[in-house]
């Protein structure tokens, strides 16, 4: 596996990064290729599941007067304001030889991979047995859908009972790209600002994502370094390549594969 320590870049530059590594992936020769990036976005933004439309779930108008940057995921899952976090993608093959035989298997050994490094971190994370929680999508027809961090699935990361984690995953032609959010401070609240809702209907959200998610605020400070967490990945992944900043952008280039 390469580890590569990315810096921070906008939503669009994430996601394109993302979707070439996923295309490395799908190209690459054996099954052993393997890609674990973390990045920050900078500037702060959102993103929405590739099954999601911009128009109905944001407040286009208003979102871009404010010059909010956003852009959509390759993968699935619903939408996310990203700031205060650590982010994290995972490109690799499926089956024999591959990061995990499918893409169930492959969710669960990253959680429980991502759960032992945040152990190490000192943050006391569980994998959660996928008890939804909060509220669902904001009433009435065409409404957006609810917020990823409004509810909990299977194997996805929670402290104390609460959602940590958000993470969305994509199969294809025998690859597989993991998207994930892993919350160091409350942020991801603001998202209720820029959804197509009304005044009352952000407020409700809001406090919808305030009551079913916890951050590791008590643990790492909001601005904690990803390398951090990649000292806490590298310690588990033994024979690890490790990448750091831009020496790891041929990773994401067009045609990238494996040297």
């Amino acid at each position: 596996m390469i580890l590569w320590c990315d810096g921070g870049h906008s939503p669009a530059e994430n996601m394109r990064r993302d979707a070439a590594l996923l295309a490395a992936a799908q190209a690459a020769p054996g099954a052993g290729h393997a890609v674990l990036r973390l990045f920050r976005f900078a500037p702060a933004g959102i993103t929405l599941g590739a099954n999601q439309r911009p128009e109905r779930e944001l407040d286009l108008e208003r979102v871009g007067v404010a010059g909010i940057a956003w852009a959509v995921r390759p993968t699935g899952g619903r939408a996310i304001w990203h700031d205060e976090e650590w982010t994290f993608s995972l490109a690799c093959r499926l089956g024999p030889g591959g990061w995990a035989a499918d893409a169930a298997t492959a969710y669960a050994r990253t959680t429980g991979l991502l759960a032992e490094a945040f152990r190490a971190l000192g943050v006391p994370v569980e994998r959660s047995p996928g008890t939804p929680r909060g509220v669902g999508s904001p009433r009435g027809a065409g409404a957006p859908a609810a917020p990823c961090f409004a509810s909990t699935a299977r194997h996805e990361l929670t402290l104390a009972g609460r959602k940590f984690a958000g993470v969305a995953q994509r199969e294809s032609r025998g690859a597989l790209l993991q998207q994930g959010s892993l919350l160091l401070g409350d942020s991801h609240l603001r998202l209720a600002d820029w959804l197509r809702v009304d005044g009352p209907e952000r407020d409700r959200v809001r406090a919808v994502l305030a009551g079913a998610t916890a951050h590791a605020g008590a643990w790492l400070p909001a601005d904690a370094p990803l390398e951090r967490l990649a000292d806490a990945l590298a310690a588990l992944l033994p024979g690890t390549e490790r990448i750091s900043g831009e020496a790891g952008a041929w990773l994401a280039a067009p045609g990238a594969g494996t040297r």
